[in-house]
């Protein structure tokens, strides 16, 4: 997996906070760990947050934990709360008169929709817990 990535960034930080999953993690401890900036750490970690899959506390003394335990927390989850997609289609820009260039669109579309859902399916195997676990 892409390191530069922001699922892989947050697949990577999650597995980290399974071990200890009350403990508060600052953003640069994170970012350190990262090698990334806490700037990108806060983006990726507030789109999780907001997904409820991870809590922040403010102040000098506040940081990042997980909000559910590891066990229910599932790749499908991180992945769908980034709002990333690696094989979704892509819209049609503008139309064209061509009717090859229609068909080729709805086809690859509908089957780049089903690779998206089998890639979500099979993500939702897989637990942060599960992660953990295979690299202790």
């Amino acid at each position: 997996m892409k390191r530069n990535s922001r699922l892989s960034l947050a697949l990577h930080s999650l597995s980290h906070m399974a071990r200890e999953p009350e403990r508060l993690r600052k953003s640069a401890d994170i970012a350190e760990h990262a090698g990334t900036n806490p700037v990108v750490v806060r983006r990726v970690l507030g789109n999780l947050r907001q997904a409820g899959l991870l809590v922040s506390e403010a102040g000098h003394s506040g940081g990042w934990r997980l909000a559910r335990p590891p066990h229910e927390i599932t790749l499908a989850d991180v992945y769908l709360a980034l709002d990333e997609r690696l094989a979704a289609p892509q819209s049609e820009e503008h139309a064209h008169d061509c009717s090859v260039e229609h068909v080729l669109f709805d086809r690859v579309s509908k089957v780049m929709a089903e690779v998206e859902q089998t890639l979500i399916q099979k993500l939702s195997e897989t637990t942060i817990l599960e992660i953990r676990e295979s690299a202790d």
